[in-house]
């Protein structure tokens, strides 16, 4: 299978003083097509330095950054902003809604830098806050939204320029637990139905299992990476093998 994503043997150095902090030690990964993939650390892991070099927005000390078949240690600003602008949704902690926008406007607003019609913006705004499940809020403005509607709203916004890969930094950051759920399970939803890769940074072990791999991160260098799919096949099977294949329980 292809890869969208390969890190090979990845450092980022700065130097503090007179001393040289390793931000990321020698990290190397792959992530593939329709993947969800969590990167997890306490705060100073690395994991969102490591986020910033894979969206281009950071060079490497050494190493390589492969996506979607371009090295992006070898590409320019104005090569990195291309790249970006045609590839790339982001999903941040804090939403960056534009006040003065309502929802629709904010989600269309991607596509304006791509020097797309209007009406067309719009129509694909539309569609995208029918998948996030705000049809009811589309003309309302950010400060009329909670911050699990406004996350929505973030989520669209990624998704309306139809990227092959999503960043998200910490997406859940700002929110409180349930809406933190919430969001992980749209995130999923993306991922599978609209055959996404997914990467997201987050400092929360629970959230992390929402993605079908997880990566551990302490000290700038991936430690372990926990694949999820095996563990929800086996608890599939196992629910099966409790319930019998007719006599499940309902709602299964």
């Amino acid at each position: 299978m292809d890869k969208v994503i390969e890190v090979k043997n990845l450092y980022k150095l700065y130097r503090v003083g007179n001393s040289v902090v390793r931000a990321l030690n020698g990290v190397s990964f792959e992530v593939y097509p329709g993947e969800f993939c969590a990167i997890v650390g306490t705060s100073g892991s690395g994991k969102s330095t490591l986020l910033n070099m894979l969206a281009g927005l950071e060079k490497p000390t050494k190493g390589e950054v492969i996506v979607s078949g371009q090295h992006m240690e070898n590409l320019n600003e104005d090569g990195l902003v291309k790249f970006r602008r045609e590839n790339v949704g982001f999903i941040f902690q804090s939403f960056h809604l534009i006040g003065t926008m309502n929802a629709l406007e904010n989600v269309a607003l991607p596509l304006s830098f791509r020097g797309e019609a209007k009406g067309s913006r719009l129509r694909k705004a539309d569609k995208m806050l029918d998948l996030v499940n705000l049809r009811k809020h589309k003309k309302h403005m950010p400060n009329q939204m909670s911050g699990g509607q406004q996350q929505r709203v973030g989520v669209a916004r990624a998704l309306v320029v139809n990227p092959k890969i999503i960043f998200a930094d910490e997406p859940t950051g700002n929110l409180d637990s349930h809406t933190s759920e919430e969001v992980m399970h749209l995130m999923q939803k993306v991922v599978r139905e609209q055959k996404k890769t997914l990467v997201m940074v987050t400092h929360d072990n629970h959230l992390a299992t929402y993605a079908d791999r997880i990566f551990h991160i302490i000290d700038g260098e991936i430690v372990r990476i926990e694949d999820n799919r095996q563990k929800e096949n086996s608890s599939n099977l196992e629910s099966v093998g409790r319930h019998g294949l007719d006599g499940g329980e309902e709602g299964l």
